[in-house]
């Protein structure tokens, strides 16, 4: 794959293009501010880009604002964002368009290279990954409401689901059969008042909306 990298932390920029190189990615070009990042993407229109929320020269949400106006100027580009905090407000407006190839991870996440390297691989191919922990918030927030209704197992099954992981990979997960994924998948929609939805991005944004709401 083709990568761009926006980080302003030399020392985390140069260890993620060790890292992706390392697993035989090509580094396209990397970004050390806001403003570079957009000219960056629309010169090189890479397969994914891994994108820092807060860069300079205002360390707001700079990266957040490059992603969102190259995913105008390019539909469907995919785009790996990091964030040293869960930030629950910047996941939702990434998730925003509808589309896929979206992710928003912890940057703690990033040292535990198999699952980093998954994510962005699901990303690339027009998934969702979503860190855990903004899941786990997510799913905690909300009070009083049908989530409460589920039962242990189907709330794991929904957290993985959130999280962008298909069928297969929540079977392994559990230690269960993809059959009763699929059924414990039936009985969360009905519990939660959504509709039916196809396997994949779509069916992770009901849910979202849903935990969002």
């Amino acid at each position: 794959m083709r990568v761009v990298i926006a980080e302003d932390n030399a020392l985390l920029r140069e260890g993620l293009v060790l890292l992706l190189t390392s697993a035989g990615h090509e580094v396209a070009a990397v970004a050390g501010t806001g403003p570079e990042i957009l000219p960056a993407l629309l010169a090189h229109r890479p397969d994914v880009a891994v994108l820092d929320v807060r860069m300079p020269p205002g360390f707001r949400d700079e990266g957040l604002r490059a992603a969102l106006d190259a995913r105008r100027q390019l539909p469907g580009l995919p785009i790996l964002v990091l964030s040293q905090y869960v930030e629950q407000s910047y996941a939702a407006e990434l998730l925003g368009d509808g589309t896929g190839g979206i992710g928003y991870l912890l940057k703690d996440r990033i040292g535990r290279v198999d699952e980093f390297l998954d994510a962005l691989g699901r990303v690339a191919a027009g998934g969702t990954a979503l860190d855990p922990e903004v899941v786990s918030e997510l799913l905690t927030r909300r009070r009083d409401s049908p989530v409460d209704s589920l039962t242990p197992r189907e709330r794991e099954v929904l957290k993985l689901m959130a999280e962008g992981h298909d069928n297969t990979t929540i079977a392994a997960t559990l230690f269960v059969t993809e059959r009763a994924v699929s059924k414990h998948i039936g009985n969360i929609f009905l519990k939660l008042g959504l509709p039916p939805t196809d396997s994949g991005h779509r069916r992770v944004l009901a849910v979202l909306a849903y935990l969002n709401g």
